[in-house]
């Protein structure tokens, strides 16, 4: 769940940040270049008040040596924009309404034929002052700033002093300050990531630990609860709800259970009285008697039943004793109790341990296997084989296989084994009580471990008990 609800946030978050930074940045530039244009107004206002002093005819007079007032004017006029550009490097100009210059620095620029210089242009002669120019962005590497003033005399506009500025130092400015934007988006978008992180840990972290809780319960820790502790509120009332369900279902399990092993008990003393009553019958029947024969044979089917009931219940009831096992030797140990058995039937008993371990109660484990052989004996006709073999699975798992010679289970079946008193329609006759891998599973469940049923080759059946190699707790 982290994977897809971090990715949501952090692009959520990124989003945010980008929306304030890129008007941010449109905004710093837009500024700059503000600060540039102002700058540039008041420099063109000062030149118009020189300038409108200065009249065409005695801009000719100077040209030709003629001294008077209005000639040393129009040479400060000359000096002040030559030195301007000398120092700024900003080309500057006083030009008639004709375009003829009144003064200029340098002395070849003339008034733009073309583009936003000439619109500039052409707004000072209506009177008006340039309106801002166009943003120069730091990648237009030969924009300029163009602004033009009018120069009015007796309230006409008689000239324009244009200013034309490079843009070089506004646009490293610019560029300067998205580098500090970009800086603190990316020093906002890492406080965000890690808030993210935390954000995600301090609402999944109840639903991790709800998760591992259903699947303790699920394996059979009945005993797991949540800590219905941090998190959102919403969360801590969804954990206090499970611990309630969690509760229910454990009473309910162990009145189910208690009553199993009750009635098992209880019904065992009246049925062991029935069955002497019964063998004090046959003393005063002929000999050989079918029917009561039958009925001994019930009787003990019925009484092995309670039995299988009982050690049922105590299964599910009962801890698990987990403790380090060595899960080779163990098999060993059971398939040489075994092999008499084996013998008898004519059915070939092998095995393939080695010294593997895995965590598990070595009671619990042993009478697990001890069912699962005792099926595949039964069920292996005389001259089969059954092979025990231990190995691993994986890096955490230990394995103990049994593949009998029988004559295997449909698929039908397949999908049944090991519900409790089920058993195949084929083996009716056989004895049993169809609670033998139940019980095997209410075992190894209590320790983590798991059974598996599949189809052996060419024929029987493939029953797999597997057990962690370390403690389910641990992980």
């Amino acid at each position: 769940m982290s994977t897809r609800l971090l990715p949501l946030l952090i692009v959520l978050m990124a989003g945010v940040l980008l929306a304030l930074g890129f008007p941010l940045a449109v905004s710093l530039a837009s500024a700059q270049q503000q600060d540039v244009v102002v700058d540039r107004i008041d420099d063109t206002a000062r030149v118009a008040a020189l300038a409108q002093f200065v009249s065409e005819g005695e801009v000719g007079a100077a040209g030709s040596g003629a001294a008077t007032g209005s000639d040393e004017r129009g040479a400060m006029l000359e000096e002040e924009l030559r030195r301007y550009f000398e120092v700024y490097g900003i080309r500057a100009g006083v030009f008639f309404r004709d375009g003829e210059a009144m003064a200029r620095a340098p002395g070849g620029w003339t008034v733009p034929r073309a583009g936003e210089g000439r619109m500039a242009f052409q707004e000072a002669l209506l009177g008006r002052r340039s309106d801002d120019p166009p943003q120069v962005w730091p990648w237009q590497r030969h924009g300029r700033l163009i602004v033009a003033s009018p120069v009015v005399r007796d309230g006409d506009v008689v000239a324009v002093v244009v200013t034309d500025s490079p843009t070089g130092q506004m646009r490293s400015r610019i560029l300067e300050g998205w580098t500090y934007i970009a800086a603190g988006e990316a020093a906002a978008m890492l406080l965000a990531v890690g808030a993210a992180f935390r954000l995600t840990g301090w609402v999944l972290r109840p639903v991790r630990v709800l998760d591992a809780a259903t699947h303790d319960i699920a394996t059979g820790r009945m005993k797991s609860r949540v800590a219905a502790a941090g998190g959102p509120p919403e969360l801590r009332r969804l954990a206090h709800s499970f611990n309630e369900m969690a509760d229910n279902v454990e009473d309910v399990l162990e009145q189910q259970r208690a009553f199993v092993a009750d009635a098992s008990h209880q019904l065992r003393n009246p049925l062991a009285a029935l069955l002497l009553r019964i063998e004090l019958l046959a003393l005063e029947l002929p000999a050989g008697n079918e029917e009561i024969a039958s009925v001994r044979t019930e009787g003990k089917r019925l009484g092995q039943v309670l039995d299988d009931l009982l050690d049922l219940a105590l299964a599910e009831h009962a801890p698990a004793d987990l403790r380090l096992t060595d899960v080779g030797a163990l098999a060993s140990e059971r398939v040489a109790a075994w092999r008499a058995y084996a013998e008898e039937k004519g059915v070939r008993l092998t095995e393939s341990t080695g010294p593997l371990t895995g965590w598990a109660d070595p009671v619990a484990l042993s009478s697990a296997l001890d069912a699962v052989v005792d099926n595949a004996l039964k069920f292996t006709p005389e001259g089969g084989d059954v092979d025990v073999r231990v190995a691993r699975a994986g890096t955490d798992r230990t394995t103990i296989t049994v593949t009998d010679g029988g004559p295997g289970l449909s698929d039908d079946e397949m999908d049944r084994i090991g519900d409790r008193f089920w058993r195949s329609n084929r083996h009716q006759n056989v004895k049993g009580s169809g609670l033998g891998l139940s019980i095997s599973r209410a075992l190894l469940a209590a320790g983590g471990g798991t059974i598996a049923y599949e189809h052996a080759e060419p024929r029987g059946l493939r029953v797999t008990l597997t057990v962690p190699r370390s403690s389910p707790g641990s992980s």
